[in-house]
């Protein structure tokens, strides 16, 4: 079916994410399957009344207003494309609201478990340990998303910055620390000169790209030595780089274009994460504000 056609469209022009790519094929499958679509011309017949079906169904499965939000997120690009490449006529989620959904701020590792972990026992002093010490660093440091870092090329990385290619083939500069770029060198001379190690910055032993899996495996295991945070993600480390930045005193229009935010509205989430800090201080510091 033409979903086929959708989802290559994410991948290739849109370069979505492998996990998202998954997740929105097996939202358009289930919708699909809801609607009883057997061919595309068929498509042509689905109403806002379907859709709004099909949300009545997934909150009497048990589904949350969160989950719901974001199949209908796939949705509402799957047939903003359909009117584009001229499928239908008719975009039936302009009649569909989605369910609210309430913020959930964003976990982040404290700036003290960080600069108290002692790095030369989590990392190794081989290959393996030097490698992996720089995607943590390269996390923590530039805030760049999971699919960012396994993509970077060797030629993103010069002069002292890191050139990003984000979502929506959005280009973004990132300056790089002394520090950071130190490490860098390092583990360029000791890189691997064989498989993808031409191509592609980061790589294994082997000299093969890394997988979004391994890097998440171990981020994960990094995080559960440093850290009590619940969640243990590359993403995690993203909102770190987002909320210390944010605590020493940087600007939402900077940390927006550092994280490639679309809008201004994507990067104020992290605000509340601040605000809490600064809450506890006063309440700590003011004569006023002390807790009797």
């Amino acid at each position: 079916m033409v979903t086929e056609n959708f989802i290559s469209y994410l991948e290739v022009e849109k370069r979505y994410s492998q996990h998202t790519l998954v997740a929105y094929e097996e939202d358009l499958n289930q919708f699909i399957g809801f609607s009883e679509i057997t061919k595309d011309s068929e498509l042509k017949e689905i109403t806002h009344q379907v859709i709004r079906g099909w949300i009545v169904q997934l909150i009497e499965s048990g589904n949350t207003n969160r989950t719901v939000s974001r199949k209908l997120s796939c949705l509402r690009s799957f047939f903003k494309w359909l009117v584009a490449e001229q499928k239908i006529e008719i975009n039936p989620m302009l009649r569909v609201r989605a369910p609210k959904v309430e913020k959930r701020l964003p976990n982040f590792v404290k700036q003290s478990e960080i600069e108290l972990a002692d790095h030369t026992e989590l990392f190794s002093s081989d290959y393996d340990g030097k490698r992996d010490q720089l995607i943590f660093e390269l996390f923590y440091q530039t805030g760049i998303r999971l699919s960012e870092l396994i993509n970077l090329k060797e030629k993103d990385i010069q002069d002292g910055r890191i050139k990003v290619l984000g979502k929506r083939n959005k280009e973004r500069l990132i300056p790089v620390s002394t520090d950071l770029m130190q490490l860098i060198n390092e583990y360029r001379l000791i890189k691997p000169n064989k498989g993808d190690s031409a191509e592609f910055f980061l790589v294994k032993f082997d000299g093969r790209k890394l997988s979004s899996k391994f890097v998440y495996r171990k981020i994960n295991n990094y995080l559960g030595s440093v850290s009590s945070v619940q969640k243990k993600s590359p993403h995690v480390l993203r909102h770190t780089f987002a909320t210390h930045l944010l605590n020493n005193g940087a600007g939402l229009e900077s940390l927006k274009e550092l994280l490639g935010h679309a809008s201004l509205s994507a990067t104020q989430v992290y605000t509340h994460s601040s605000f809490a800090q600064i809450n506890s201080i006063y309440s700590q510091a003011h004569p006023r504000g002390r807790k009797k």
